[in-house]
């Protein structure tokens, strides 16, 4: 017995000394580390595992470290954002007077969360946008799939003051976004040397072999961004290309061709011709190009995260899709988008199947506003274009005797067929707005460098082609062309679903990192600029 009791003794005295031990512990703890725990418990998650990831510990008491990330933010520049948003000489000053009245831990622990806040805040900006899309485009569907960033990786760059290096983590880890970048820090140093001339406004066009004082002004101005020294580059290899510099008020060989690439670049008809459209996208002003760019760095934000290794890319304002296959090939070509008063949507789904010699069903809106006018003026229209009327239930009517003042609630469907409005397939994928990839009879709308013709769905060009890769890379064996040919209409499923991204990009950069401005065809690019450089409140 007296041994059990001493037994107990010993367990009693050692549980003694571990709390002992603890109460030292908390004694011997900083009462700066005390009071951000207390602090931060109320904090959002992305502080409170910041501080947990470093056991609590401050992370601006040395002014050395918060003079070294107030210089680091300026580098946000770099990225279309705005430095004094972060208020960095806000955050020295403060730390200056805390240290020079010796502040309560209180004070100090305080600053330090909000030292840390704008430091998450910037990097969050960088990562996902410094806005919210929603808020900018009530029609944006693209969920931001960023992936939360390490706090222990940000605790250590601020312990070794590498925050240059957390930003580079930060920032979408894609190429267009790099290349987005590289393109405002040169359209910045243009500005720097007092951008480009504008050309005087003048009834009559340039053309090739002209002479002209305009030309001179023209000659510079491309040369200022570039375009003129790529192409006199090239120059010796054109036929009878002159050994001798030309007259700089003659429109000769090679400053055709820079128009020609300008016109290329900018979505304008590339005829060599300065006439008023190509003048006018000359004369923007370099600072509307550098926030042109800016927007789209922003979109960059949103958008280039957790992309799939294979996935469609339309790119609205581009006139583009680009189809990323699994194999690592890309496979492009035009397409067809909405009006600027039925915009194309912004959305992110999955293409699910295929309607192989489609029918189609007048939508509501075009019914009302585009063929029943037709129909009014002339009924014939209804054959021309083999459109059948229906009842709500898909009871054939008389056109005869329809009441096409007040028709009430009747379908028009077109037959399947060549001339169907929808062609001979239509690539399907959810989504709230309806729209939908499909062919045309319109083949002659793909020849125009501006293509915002149809109603909101996207035509594309050589769509069987890019329906065949689909079936071919989803195994879903199936032969376009025999299911063509059959002339009979049936949904086709995919054997597995193909990610598809509908975005808006008004500047494109390519892979040698050429910048490609694109007409602002729903303007939404203001609406964006203007909620990008209101102040930020932290």
């Amino acid at each position: 017995m007296q041994g059990i009791v001493a037994i107990l003794a010993v367990i009693a005295l050692m549980l003694s000394g571990v709390v002992a031990g603890d109460d030292r512990h908390m004694a011997a703890q900083d009462p700066l580390e005390v009071e951000i725990a207390r602090l931060v418990a109320d904090e959002p998650a992305a502080l409170r595992d910041f501080y947990a990831a470093r056991m609590h510990r401050p992370a601006w008491s040395e002014r050395r470290r918060l003079a070294a990330f107030a210089e680091s933010l300026q580098t946000l520049e770099g990225d279309g954002l705005d430095p004094s948003d972060y208020r960095a000489d806000r955050l020295v000053a403060e730390h200056r007077r805390l240290e020079e009245q010796d502040a309560a831990v209180e004070a100090r622990a305080r600053f330090d969360l909000q030292a840390t806040r704008v430091l998450l805040t910037a990097m969050r900006h960088l990562q996902r946008g410094r806005l919210d899309p929603r808020e900018v485009d009530p029609d944006w569907e693209v969920p931001i799939e960023a992936l939360p960033l390490d706090p222990a990786m940000i605790s250590r760059a601020v312990d070794g003051q590498r925050f240059e290096q957390a930003f580079a983590e930060a920032r979408p880890g894609y190429a267009p976004y790099e290349r987005l970048r590289s393109g405002l820090a040169r359209y910045r140093n243009i500005q720097r040397l007092g951008g480009w001339p504008p050309l005087p406004d003048q009834p009559r066009v340039l053309r090739p072999g002209d002479e002209d004082e305009a030309v001179a002004l023209l000659r510079e101005r491309l040369a200022m961004e570039g375009e003129l020294e790529v192409m006199v580059a090239d120059a010796g290899t054109l036929p009878g290309a002159a050994l001798e510099a030309p007259p700089a008020n003659r429109y000769d060989a090679p400053l055709e061709a820079a128009v020609r690439r300008f016109q290329r670049r900018h979505l304008l008809e590339v005829d060599g011709i300065v006439g008023p459209q190509t003048r006018a996208a000359l004369n923007v002003p370099v600072e509307a190009r550098i926030d042109q760019i800016r927007v789209n760095l922003e979109r960059a934000r949103w958008l280039l995260h957790g992309l799939p290794e294979a996935f469609v890319l339309v790119d609205i304002a581009g006139y583009q899709i680009s189809y990323f296959r699994p194999n690592g090939e890309i496979w492009r070509s035009r397409i067809v988008v909405g009006r600027p008063y039925r915009r194309t949507p912004s959305l992110r789904s999955e293409i699910t199947h295929l309607t192989v010699n489609p029918t189609w069903t007048v939508p509501p809106t075009i019914l009302r506003e585009d063929v029943l006018p037709r129909v009014r003026r002339d009924i014939g229209y209804l054959w021309r274009e083999r459109l059948q009327v229906l009842s709500p239930s898909g009871r054939p009517l008389d056109p005869w005797e329809v009441d096409w003042q007040n028709p009430g609630n009747i379908m028009l469907r077109q037959a399947a067929g060549p001339q169907n409005a929808l062609g001979q397939v239509v690539i399907r994928f959810p989504n709230d707005h309806l729209v939908y990839l499909h062919d045309t009879p319109a083949q002659g709308l793909f020849a125009r460098e501006q293509r915002a013709f149809s109603s909101g769905c996207i035509r594309v060009q050589g769509v069987l082609e890019f329906a065949q890769l689909l079936f071919d890379d989803t195994g879903s064996n199936q032969d376009m062309r025999s299911l063509v040919d059959s002339g009979q209409t049936r949904n086709v499923s995919l054997a597995s679903r193909m990610p598809v991204i509908l975005h808006y990009w008004t500047v494109h950069a390519d892979e040698d990192g050429e910048l490609a401005f694109r007409p602002d065809i729903y303007e939404r690019d203001g609406v964006l600029l203007r909620a990008l450089d209101r102040p930020l409140a932290l």
